[in-house]
């Protein structure tokens, strides 16, 4: 997940701490994610899929 994540960021010239600041996603969870110590919950999912503008689904396909 956090390597669509990362390429997203990429793409649209972002960095992690203004996607949290946006999301109020924090940051450390961000961290976290990709150190691999948790994985996001759906609902988290869904607040980074409404602001890149992709579907829930591009983050749940492997």
């Amino acid at each position: 997940m956090y390597e669509k994540f990362e390429r997203l960021l990429r793409e649209r010239n972002l960095t992690p701490y203004r996607v949290s600041r946006d999301t109020r996603i924090a940051q450390s969870s961000l961290s976290d994610w990709k150190r691999g110590v948790s994985k996001p919950k759906v609902d988290k999912l869904q607040v980074l899929s409404d602001y890149f503008g992709v579907p829930l689904t591009y983050f749940l396909d492997e």
